[in-house]
């Protein structure tokens, strides 16, 4: 199969056409229409570009692995997750920059969620996480998109669309890496469990705040301020740096709690 034959198959298996699929990559239709009547060839930079899109190994077609996007979309979002907590528009900045070069990858688009806010721009929110869970085959990303797609319809008031959305998601009582660390064993072991360490506490974390907004809600600010306080304490053994946002703002909550 030549090159413009496997583009059009491509393009039809996902039901678009030239236009829709021009307007996804940023070309010009007309470009598309040369590409799959072999009058042209596609630019060698829109190589990866095709490949991230479609979702599928084209070395023998494009001459491009996958796994080097894969690589390069894994620097980007690392590079993005620094500014996650402290510069929300750097961070968004990163991984539109990302998709620019890699439009419509998965993990590009489920990195964007975390730095979008769905309190200013819910639609926009919604927009992504569903276009997510329609087409993602990767459970990890659909979960996580069903989670923003929660908060955003939230942040409209729609609490059902919300619930709903919420209710796809399977309740889940242990993670993989939880499993892996009484699995594995050496460094193996530590890697995973020290990462999954960190999540939980993290969850941990947030849940002793809500726990917190809970006694507020119900006029215990005493309450509200001894729990506050509590995951205070917890950071400040752990000693992770990481945390200082939430120390930031804890800290900003009791100051606010204490002059009711």
């Amino acid at each position: 199969m030549n090159l413009g034959n496997k583009i059009k198959e491509l393009r039809k298996s996902r039901g678009l056409t030239q236009e829709q699929l021009a307007e996804k990559i940023n070309i010009s239709f007309q470009a598309i229409s040369k590409w799959e009547n072999d009058l042209a060839l596609p630019d060698i930079t829109m190589m990866p570009v095709l490949a991230s899109f479609f979702g599928v190994s084209m070395d023998e077609i494009f001459d491009f692995n996958l796994k080097e996007i894969e690589k390069e979309v894994e620097k980007i979002t690392d590079e993005a997750y620094k500014y996650r907590e402290t510069d929300y528009k750097k961070g968004r900045e990163i991984i539109e920059e990302g998709l620019r070069k890699y439009p419509n990858n998965e993990i590009l688009l489920n990195n964007l969620l975390y730095v979008i806010n769905c309190r200013k721009e819910p639609d926009l929110t919604i927009k992504i996480a569903s276009d997510l869970i329609e087409r993602t085959k990767d459970n990890e990303i659909k979960y996580d998109a069903l989670r923003f797609l929660s908060y955003a319809y939230k942040e409209k008031g729609e609490l059902d669309s919300a619930r709903k959305a919420l209710e796809q998601i399977p309740e889940i009582y242990f993670s993989k890496l939880s499993e892996l660390a009484f699995l594995l064993s050496g460094e193996e072991k530590y890697e995973v469990a020290n990462k999954e360490k960190w999540i939980s506490f993290e969850i941990l974390i947030q849940m002793m705040w809500k726990i917190a907004e809970s006694y507020e809600e119900q006029k215990d600010t005493d309450s509200a301020i001894k729990e506050t306080k509590a995951a205070l304490e917890l950071i400040k053994i752990l000693d992770n740096r990481s945390f200082d946002p939430y120390v930031s703002y804890f800290n900003k909550q009791i100051e606010r709690m204490s002059k009711k």
